[in-house]
């Protein structure tokens, strides 16, 4: 199991895309047709294997746009893992009780995507969704021609995600038996397969959200100049789309 997609949640998914794409020197792939039963739009934006995918409201009464009004603005939104076994992953989280809102099950161009959305009051933090492609190389939420997009000139990919909480253990917990995973030797994180689940204290508020993704790069100091020039560089950290991208080398 591994980190494969972050979602963020925006008003402004036209100029956050740009503004991202053009901070990274990333580039958009693909936008999903599927995702207006949602009532929402998307684009998806490849780090290597790994993606972006930013999501807006196109439709009222969305869970979307409930989550922005919450937020009184953009923010993380949602993690989704890839995992190799779904059918042992369904299997687990009904013996432990822990409900499925939304079981997608498409086939498109030879390609089997599904995603099983647990409920996000029984896990907390942002909507988990945990995912499986066959062939395992492909990625159908990016459509199938996302990796001419690959650009790796300054970021390779997700390695990490933070989600801050007032009782951060607590919540850690909750994603312990959503993934079927324990936590790390540190305390504060679970380990997948190149990536981690980070969860840190939440000093300023009782609300429990995606605080930051992590980004995997070689050239720190040439994204941070890149940043502070545009103007999204905040208190040292790069922040776009409410959340923070903390850089990793």
């Amino acid at each position: 199991m591994r980190l494969r997609q972050l979602v963020i949640a925006t008003s402004e998914i036209d100029p956050l895309a740009d503004s991202i794409c053009d901070l990274f020197e990333l580039r958009r792939t693909f936008s999903d047709p599927e995702l207006i039963i949602f009532g929402l739009k998307n684009v998806l934006i490849p780090l290597g294997d790994t993606f972006l995918e930013l999501v807006t409201p196109v439709k009222d009464n969305t869970a979307a746009e409930r989550f922005l009004k919450k937020r009184d603005g953009d923010g993380g939104y949602m993690v989704i893992v890839d995992s190799t076994d779904l059918d042992k992953e369904r299997e687990r989280l009904k013996t432990l009780e822990l409900d499925i809102v939304w079981h997608e099950n498409r086939k498109t161009d030879g390609i089997h995507g599904q995603a099983l959305h647990l409920h996000p009051k029984q896990v907390g933090g942002a909507i988990l969704s945990i995912d499986n492609m066959k062939p395992a190389s492909s990625w159908l939420w990016a459509g199938r021609e996302w990796e001419k997009d690959i650009n790796k000139s300054l970021v390779s990919h997700f390695s990490g995600v933070n989600i801050c909480s007032p009782d951060p253990d607590n919540l850690l917990c909750n994603w312990e038996r959503a993934l079927g995973r324990k936590r790390a030797a540190d305390g504060t994180s679970i380990d997948l397969s190149g990536s981690s689940i980070n969860f840190v204290i939440n000093t300023q508020s009782q609300s429990e959200h995606i605080s930051a993704f992590q980004i995997h790069t070689g050239k720190r100091l040439e994204i941070e100049k890149r940043a502070a020039s545009r103007g999204v560089l905040i208190n040292n950290n790069i922040r776009l789309g409410g959340v923070d991208f903390l850089l990793v080398e």
